[in-house]
């Protein structure tokens, strides 16, 4: 299997992309270090997940953390919970994240720094502490959005969150390459996960309607196998790059 003898940390895995992302890199051979939120059933979410993961890839060894990485000690105490179980990261996936849906004019700065706290921050430190814990060459995947790019108006601040992450993507990338290891951002257009449950159904059956491929709504299976191309030895000469994962609806 390619990622045998790999190791995997992944944040947000208790659900959608994250916990898809984390089964994928499990039947390619990875172990596991998840994270997943204290709060709102996160608990119980990630058991399921992981019960799911060892009965399709009985060998993998699977850890993890409750943790809320919006908060600026999280980064920290998850590579000290990391390194209780394993040496070294392989693979960083930074998937763990936030939306906010309304007006600009009804913005706040508590909404402004819930978003910007999880979504940019928390990637940010949190791949700041792992770095001395890499054996190179790493793989670093950041899990963005089309709305980076192509302005969503009802989500500006999570646009931005969105955009400071590719930017970071591209920095790191030119900061961490000389051993080897590559930094990488993926952005899923609309996916259906529980996420999606807030918007009008009309609204998800239109995007769907004029997605050039298939004519459908995106799967978290369609971003984690990205992702877990990104993981593996041949994606050596990409880095820096943002890939969309989104049937074609943007092309920037």
């Amino acid at each position: 299997m390619e990622l045998q003898g790999k190791v995997a940390l992944v944040t947000g895995a208790s659900r959608g992309i994250g916990a898809q992302i984390a089964e994928e890199l499990a039947k390619r051979g990875a172990d596991l270090f998840l994270t997943w939120t204290p709060t709102s059933g996160g608990k119980e979410r990630a058991a399921k997940v992981i019960e799911k993961i060892k009965a399709l890839s009985p060998n993998t060894t699977i850890q993890g953390t409750a943790v809320d990485l919006s908060l600026p000690e999280s980064p920290a105490q998850v590579i000290e919970a990391f390194l209780q179980h394993f040496a070294k990261i392989d693979i960083l996936i930074n998937n763990a994240g936030t939306d906010l849906l309304g007006a600009i004019a009804d913005t706040t700065l508590i909404d402004y720094n819930r978003v910007m706290d999880l979504n940019l921050r928390g990637p940010f430190f949190l791949t700041q502490a792992a770095h001395p814990h890499l054996r190179a060459p790493a793989r670093i995947i950041n899990i963005s959005s089309i709305a980076a790019r192509s302005g969503f108006p009802i989500g500006c601040v999570y646009s931005m969150s969105k955009a400071g992450l590719e930017g970071m993507t591209r920095s790191m990338a030119k900061a961490y390459g000389a051993d080897g290891t590559t930094v990488n951002a993926v952005a899923p257009g609309v996916v259906e996960t529980d996420m999606l449950g807030k918007w009008e159904k009309e609204w998800i059956a239109e995007d769907a309607a004029m997605t050039p491929v298939q004519r459908r709504t995106g799967q978290p299976d369609d971003v984690a196998q990205i992702v877990a191309w990104l993981a593996g030895e041949g994606s050596r000469w990409v880095s820096g790059q943002t890939i969309n994962a989104c049937g074609a609806v943007t092309m920037i």
